[in-house]
């Protein structure tokens, strides 16, 4: 199925395939030993596998809590307004002031509303640290990916993003395979624990790194490095119609990727803690797929890469619907892990490739507003199609949603000719 993505992609050099294999592990290796990249790599391996073990919890409190697919719905609500209301703010401050002492505190924040997870008695509680959590993510994640082509060489950035992909999705492979036995073990209040020393992991790692001097753009008012921001993405040809088109994206895969949980109860007949098989069927595609990715080309702008895993998403996530077998259900989730970590590492170095380092706060914040706006609708509706409908409609809707979404970017996306990195 990889070589649907990739189909028509191949070398510049009329290389082997072993030695294109050969080369691709030398640069990632070399990324990971770079002094500046090494300690953020290692302290977000940590963060990640925290968080999918906190994810895993945090999923299984609420429902046990609740037994709705709406109020897991309302979960993931409160995990996006943060987006929509910090959003705005967040851009022009990641753009204007040292992006380490934001990420440093974004973290140790993160840890501290985890921590009171340990004590939550109520599902209210437990959405308000969610909020909260969220919020100091709308921070981290710009800030993190903004830097990112800073502390490496330009020749290794898409290295650098699919090393960061891949091991992130190791970690899940990790952290699904072994979260049901620890919250059967130990509960839901280990597994918060631990989310909650990984933050803090994560804050010290990033302390000893030294980040370049930021090169800013504009020294305007607040408003008017908000409003250079929205100028900026909304006239240059690349990002703005791929601002659309991830919108449209978030509205199909939000309902369908919150939801995961009442799909393998409810349609595979699994139980609650079993749905991390379904998060360790896509890790495994994920960690898989950016090493095909660096394997079978070094052009990473390609329109192909980038839209061709809508299209296989969306068909599977039909076929999730329409089948009831856990096995082949993993199968399906497997492929779309592979397809889209694919897709993610090109879209994400594409973006830091073109778009000016003094402009790249906003321009992620915004890209994560419309995100979060799409799935906040999206996943609205479907708590609302599962309660009502089942489901399997939520699967079929948003797999439509998504084949006109890569239809769409294969017809109206072209990549900028320049790199400005």
């Amino acid at each position: 199925m990889a070589a649907i993505v990739l189909a028509g992609v191949r070398p510049e050099q009329p290389e082997t395939e072993v030695s294109i294999a050969v080369s691709t592990l030398t640069n990632y290796g070399r990324v990971v030993r770079s002094p500046r990249y090494f300690p953020i790599w290692l302290g977000q391996l940590v963060s990640n596998l925290g968080d999918t073990v906190n994810y895993i919890a945090l999923v299984i409190l609420v429902y046990k809590l609740t037994g709705s697919g709406l109020a897991l719905s309302t979960l993931v609500i409160f995990q996006i307004v943060p987006a929509l209301v910090a959003g705005p703010v967040a851009g022009p401050i990641i753009d204007r002031y040292p992006r380490k002492s934001i990420l440093i505190a974004a973290d140790l924040v993160r840890a501290v509303m985890v921590v009171g997870l340990l004590f939550a008695a109520a599902v209210w509680q437990v959405y308000a640290l969610a909020f909260c959590m969220a919020l100091a993510s709308v921070f981290f994640t710009p800030a993190f990916t903004a830097s990112l082509p800073s502390l490496v060489e330009t020749e290794d950035l898409l290295a650098a993003n699919a090393v960061t992909w891949s091991t992130a999705q190791f970690v899940q492979i990790i952290g699904s395979a072994v979260a049901g036995g620890i919250i059967v073990v130990f509960g839901t209040r280990a597994a918060f624990g631990f989310n909650a020393v990984s933050f803090v992991v994560s804050a010290l790692s990033i302390s000893l790194v030294t980040f370049p001097a930021m090169d800013r753009l504009g020294t305007g008012s607040y408003m008017q490095s908000l409003r250079e921001g929205l100028r900026y993405a909304f006239h240059d040809p690349f990002v703005s119609r791929m601002f659309w088109i991830q919108m449209l994206t978030s509205l199909s895969v939000g309902g369908t990727s919150a939801l995961l949980v009442v799909l393998a109860e409810q349609r595979y007949h699994l139980p609650p803690a079993g749905f991390a098989s379904f998060l360790f069927a896509i890790g495994l595609g994920a960690l898989l797929g950016p090493l095909l990715l660096g394997s079978l080309t070094r052009n990473y702008r390609n329109t192909k890469l980038l839209f061709f895993p809508y299209l296989i998403r969306g068909m599977g996530d039909v076929l999730l619907g329409l089948l009831s077998v856990p096995l082949l259900g993993q199968a399906l989730l497997f492929v779309y892990g592979l397809n889209t970590s694919a897709g993610m590492v090109t879209y994400q170095s594409t973006m830091q490739s073109q778009v000016p380092e003094g402009m790249r706060g906003r321009v992620f914040t915004l890209m994560d507003v419309g995100w979060s706006t799409a799935r906040l609708v999206s996943v609205a509706l479907a708590g609302v199609l599962a309660d009502h409908f089942g489901i399997t409609v939520v699967y079929y809707v948003g797999g439509a949603l998504l084949i006109v979404a890569g239809i769409l970017g294969f017809t109206t996306v072209r990549f900028n000719v320049q790199e400005t990195v």
